[in-house]
């Protein structure tokens, strides 16, 4: 579900029952009975949840993705020196200076093995999914004692394991914590990285906000070239409708028991009532009709003999 208005078929819903002034008829003056409404079908259902976001913050834990976020839009995710400190994806919403904004997804837990489940997982990878634009944060502080290269490769794979499309989205590495540097070699490398795989490069301090508003004005320019495509792959799907299979119904003799099976059978059955006479006269008669009974009597049916219907053990007689 991608679009307002959008409805999809998830359960087919039986047909309604009809009221007992259906069978009042010619020959059946005085209706006596009604017509239960048939089942509905039942199944388990898991919804999945992507969020719509236009720009999503990938990087390892601690590099500085909510620290940005709460930097340039309003959102107040919790921030905290250790790792996994975000632990579900935050939305925010940056107002640049056109009047149009963004909305800005940091999405935690994807590192190395996320697409095996390590980590928070393959449970956000999903969101990063409905993305246009991908802020890919690196550490050059060298305080945690990662390589940054090593890092973008690790992420790029997973990223590429998950889905070869997202693999391909559009990025910009954000060079972050330029503002406590202690050795130039982790940005450098960087710089090469950036240079070799032909992708832009922003070095930023998201605590003293040094190079955020150029960040964020140069993201605001490429959203404007991006278009808003439906990143939802919809299968083939099928109509169904109440007509469906409605002549469709089998029998089988097991030890001497004549077993009627078919979607034309269960919808018969559940409207039935088997308790009322009526009701079972009914029956006979759409059996009659069907196809049933000729059948049965070609398979040597006799009076006395248990014939199941849906469930329903009766008695024959002719």
């Amino acid at each position: 579900m991608s679009s307002p208005g959008q409805t999809e078929l998830v359960l087919k819903g039986g047909r309604g029952g009809r009221g007992n002034s259906h069978f009042a008829t010619a020959t059946r003056q005085a209706p006596r009975f009604s017509e239960d409404g048939e089942k509905g079908e039942e199944r388990e259902v898991i919804l999945e949840l992507k969020l719509l976001a236009d720009v999503g913050l990938l990087g390892f834990p601690n590099v500085g993705k909510s620290t940005f976020l709460s930097i340039v839009t309003d959102a107040k995710p919790k921030i905290a020196n250790y790792h996994f400190t975000t632990i579900e994806p935050n939305l925010g919403v940056v107002k640049t200076k056109d009047g149009n904004g963004f909305v800005i997804a940091d999405i935690p837990g994807i590192i190395e093995g996320a697409s095996e489940g390590i980590g928070l997982g393959i449970q956000f990878l999903r969101h990063v999914e409905r993305t246009r634009l991908l802020l890919h944060f690196l550490d050059v502080s060298g305080q945690e004692g990662r390589n940054p290269v090593e890092d973008f490769y690790a992420i790029n794979k997973e990223l590429k394991k998950y889905s070869e499309k997202l693999s391909t989205r559009k990025q910009i590495i954000v060079a972050n914590k330029t503002d406590i540097i202690q050795d130039e070699t982790n940005l450098k490398q960087v710089e090469e990285l950036a240079k070799k795989e032909g992708i832009e490069l922003y070095k930023i301090s998201a605590i003293t906000k040094n190079g955020v508003t150029e960040l964020i004005d140069h993201v605001t320019e490429i959203l404007k070239t991006l278009p808003k495509e439906d990143l939802i792959e919809y299968e083939e799907k099928m109509v169904y409708t109440l007509e469906d299979k409605k002549d469709q119904w089998s029998i089988k003799k097991e030890d001497g028991v004549f077993i009627v099976t078919g979607k034309a059978i269960e919808r018969l059955m559940g409207r039935i009532n088997i308790e009322d006479n009526e009701s079972m006269y009914y029956l006979q008669k759409c059996l009659n009709n069907m196809g049933v009974e000729a059948k049965l009597k070609e398979m040597g049916v006799c009076e006395g003999d248990s014939v199941i219907l849906d469930g329903w053990e009766l008695e024959w007689y002719n």
